[in-house]
């Protein structure tokens, strides 16, 4: 079992791709072709949970914040970043960590939210757009049929669709069985136009092999934005429960089920309002509590909401901020489903080690 298994786990269950433009999720330290010991799941990768990885034996630490978020300009372990970055190098411990990506994936983290409290997931908060891009390539007309078969080529390995040719001049070509003649539009023209749907990510990725295999025939290559939206993927989520609780009966669900000693609430958790529609997002999640309201949320569960964001809209929603760690500790639990589901023996581990880095007093 290598690394790149466990990750490739992971990967499936939340791409990469569906990470914020700002976040760092993905391989952080080490190699994806180490043969796997065992893994270690927790929050944050502090030195004391790698010293724990490499007392259990686990050379694989995955993550929910990344260890690295910021570029590091020396490593010198004067920071606790550093000391861990350190820490896993010489001790050949492999960190990978899925933040916004798990944020953003169904099931990932506001699902689970939701699933503890039992309540029914209803559509995202902010759905995730322009995850797919249009590419294009133009070559010379003769070179068309090759650069098609190129396109198709790479629709397996890099997830491409809508195949089309835009524009060419008439060419003969025979194409794959079973595949309906994209040259067959004719039209006055020196250059062919050919475009496929790939995912943002990989876009880079296919101009490069695209220009490998055309050469001096390639003429441009270019991606397009797409607005394409799937109401499952994405930050926060609306949720609703069979039968209505009150506030109080809410709050102390939310605090069992996220093992929260405390929970800052706005002035409705005074009333008796029956609440049976929920909005939920792990972490920082303060930004969307408009969208909660917009969405017809009597109650919205996160954390570090501001002390403005209770002015303007306590009076209006239930909010209920059960801290930071509270809210994303049961990223563990996501991946040690993830895990166990594909590889059920493998030995797996929540980290002892870490703790709330918050102390109530």
């Amino acid at each position: 079992m290598l690394n790149g298994n466990i990750i490739s786990a992971i990967e499936e269950f939340a791409p990469p791709v569906l990470q914020e433009s700002w976040d760092n999720t993905g391989l952080q330290v080490g190699s994806r072709r180490a043969e796997c010991t065992g893994v270690l799941l927790c929050v944050d990768v502090t030195p004391a949970v790698v010293n724990e990885a490499v007392n259990r034996g686990c050379n694989l630490i995955v993550s929910h914040h990344p260890l690295i978020f910021k570029g590091l300009k020396r490593i010198t372990g004067n920071t606790p970043v550093e000391e861990a970055v350190a820490l896993a190098i010489r001790n050949g411990i492999t960190v990978y960590s899925s933040h916004t990506a798990a944020d953003s994936a169904v099931g990932g983290v506001s699902y689970e939210m939701a699933r503890r409290l039992g309540a029914r997931p209803d559509g995202v908060l902010s759905p995730l757009r322009g995850l797919n891009v249009r590419v294009s390539v133009t070559v010379d007309r003769e070179a068309a049929p090759t650069a098609l078969i190129s396109f198709f080529d790479l629709a397996d390995t890099y997830g491409l669709s809508e195949i089309k040719t835009v524009s060419v001049d008439a060419v003969s070509s025979e194409m794959p069985l079973g595949v309906e003649d994209p040259l067959s539009e004719v039209r006055d023209s020196d250059v062919a136009v050919i475009s496929a749907v790939a995912a943002r990510a990989n876009a880079a990725t296919i101009g490069e092999r695209l220009a490998e295999s055309l050469g001096d025939r390639l003429h441009g290559f270019s991606y397009a934005n797409i607005e394409d939206t799937d109401s499952r993927i994405g930050l926060g989520l609306r949720a609703v429960f069979d039968e209505a609780v009150t506030p109080s009966a809410l709050i102390a669900k939310v605090k069992d089920a996220f093992d929260s000693p405390i929970a800052r609430c706005s002035g409705l958790a005074m009333s008796d309002t029956p609440i049976r529609r929920i909005a939920l997002c792990g972490g920082s999640g303060g930004e969307f509590i408009s969208a909660a309201l917009r969405g017809g949320a009597q109650a919205y569960i996160s954390s570090d909401i501001r002390y403005h964001d209770f002015v303007d809209y306590g009076n209006d929603i239930l909010i209920i901020d059960i801290g930071h760690y509270e809210s994303e500790s049961c990223t563990k639990e996501i991946f040690y489903r993830v895990i166990k589901e594909k590889f059920p023996n493998f030995a797996t581990y929540y980290s002892e080690t870490e703790q709330n880095p918050i102390k109530y007093i």
